[in-house]
């Protein structure tokens, strides 16, 4: 009988010993496959989902959304306005000459409102109402349109030859240009000034 003990008592021993040494094994390849550099090699690379947010649903950040930053346009990007073409008496002593112009202002499109924003994501407006709200900004920038001819004339006016037939010249007055017609026009956004038509005679 105290053979069997004592065999019993061996296996027993064996057997936590086997125990032991299997979960300090799992335990030391979880740590390893865990912290271990993900360069070192391992029989598997965790994968984490950054994606979903780990704060409790009744939680206030968790309702609150990012804001999108508003898109900042670039020159090429806008609404073109074409302006007609103008033939101005520049300022010379002689007044005998003058410049052939055509301008086209490039404005940024007008943003609208964030409900309305909404709105259209969840599919409340449709192409036809994108297109009038554009044919409105059209339309009050048509009827500003005096404004913007009496910058260019009144500018231009004051010019003389020897300023304008550089490429510096042109480029100052496009300048200019840009300055005096945003200070008269401050409800809109003007991107950049176009020259179609440069004569200078």
């Amino acid at each position: 009988m105290s053979k069997v003990l004592n065999i019993l008592n061996i296996v027993t021993k064996v057997m936590t010993f086997l125990v032991v040494t299997a979960i300090a094994a799992i335990s030391l390849a979880t740590a390893y496959i865990m912290f271990a550099p993900d360069d070192f090699p391992k029989p598997f690379h965790l994968v984490y989902d950054y994606s979903r947010s780990t704060l409790p649903l009744g939680s206030v950040e968790a309702a609150v959304e990012p804001t999108p930053t508003p898109h900042v346009y670039q020159p090429g990007e806008g609404i073109m306005v074409n302006m007609s073409t103008k033939i101005i008496n520049l300022a010379d002593p002689s007044g005998r000459k003058y410049i052939r112009l055509t301008v086209v202002l490039e404005f940024a499109p007008e943003e609208a409102p964030a409900d309305e924003k909404s709105a259209k994501a969840s599919g409340g407006h449709d192409s036809g109402e994108a297109a009038a709200a554009g044919n409105d900004f059209e339309t009050r920038i048509q009827s500003r349109m005096p404004v913007m001819d009496d910058v260019v004339i009144t500018l231009l006016s004051t010019k003389t030859f020897e300023e304008l037939y550089t490429a510096e010249g042109k480029e100052r007055l496009r300048q200019e240009l840009m300055q005096a017609i945003q200070q008269r026009l401050p409800e809109f956004h003007l991107l950049s000034v176009y020259f179609t038509e440069f004569v200078v005679q």
